[in-house]
């Protein structure tokens, strides 16, 4: 049997039923883990690398859609500059010894963040990752890459005023529709399930806008412990939210009251 086939089965006979579309990762927890077992960060962010292999494939035998990890901030850069630097390889290397084996699952690679001030190697990698595997039609995997949400909401309102000075747009035209249309992620549906490690309970400048109506699922432990049971686990503390979307369910009738 297949491990794809049996994690299916195994998913179905805890109860998961169907997974979510879209479920977006908070990596959190690398320097604790290695600081922990008087590591160098470095290495726990090198583990980081191994947990999100793992991620991607359990996404993949659990047929979820949207896989979004949220890779490097926008705020990441304040780091010191040799685990930056750190990162940034971390992150060459990860596409260059992945990519094959991303293209050849069927994965479809998209990035969302600003490229603009981004080193020209950097976008160079950013951009083959997109085109090699743009014509896969499996999991597409969301890489958050120097992302922020509130900086990400003010591009797209602003990219709104620029239409609305032209004489392009009326001001009245701008709502909820239209700013989701100038986001990064506006090819994207917005996240069923958030799940972040370490023990940490905030979003950190991810996903605000498109986590309006996401459920979360905050995991104690750190990123480079996160396995498939770790994902199963989220999955099925998802499976159990009543999610009404600000709805009023309506109440059950019952057999003598149908009658």
């Amino acid at each position: 049997m297949a491990e794809g086939d049996f994690l299916e089965m195994a998913t179905t006979a805890l109860g998961i039923g169907a997974p979510p579309r879209h479920v977006a990762l908070i990596m959190d927890g690398n320097g604790r883990w290695a600081a922990a077992r008087g590591l160098p960060r470095f290495e726990g962010h090198r583990r980081g690398v191994e947990a999100l292999r793992r991620a991607v494939r359990a996404a993949i035998d659990l047929k979820i859609s949207y896989l979004t990890v949220y890779s490097f901030s926008a705020e990441n850069w304040s780091r010191p500059r040799e685990e930056v630097q750190s990162l940034l390889g971390l992150l060459h290397r990860f596409i260059r010894n992945d990519l094959a084996e991303l293209h050849a699952n069927n994965v479809r690679v998209r990035v969302i963040g600003a490229r603009s001030d981004l080193a020209p190697e950097i976008g160079d990698l950013l951009r083959e990752a997109e085109q090699v595997t743009q014509g896969n039609s499996g999991l597409t995997l969301v890489v958050a890459f120097n992302y922020g949400a509130r900086q990400e909401i003010a591009t797209a309102v602003r990219a709104l005023a620029e239409m609305v000075a032209k004489g392009e747009i009326a001001p009245e035209s701008i709502d909820v529709e239209s700013i989701s249309a100038h986001l990064d992620t506006a090819d994207i549906p917005d996240p069923d399930l958030i799940i972040r490690t370490s023990g940490e309970q905030r979003l950190s400048n991810f996903l605000l806008w498109q986590a309006a109506y996401a459920e979360f699922v905050f995991l104690p432990i750190l990123w480079p412990d996160f396995d498939r049971a770790a994902m199963i686990a989220a999955i099925q503390e998802y499976a159990h939210r009543d999610r009404r979307f600000g709805r009023v369910e309506a109440p059950r009738r019952s057999a003598k009251t149908a009658s």
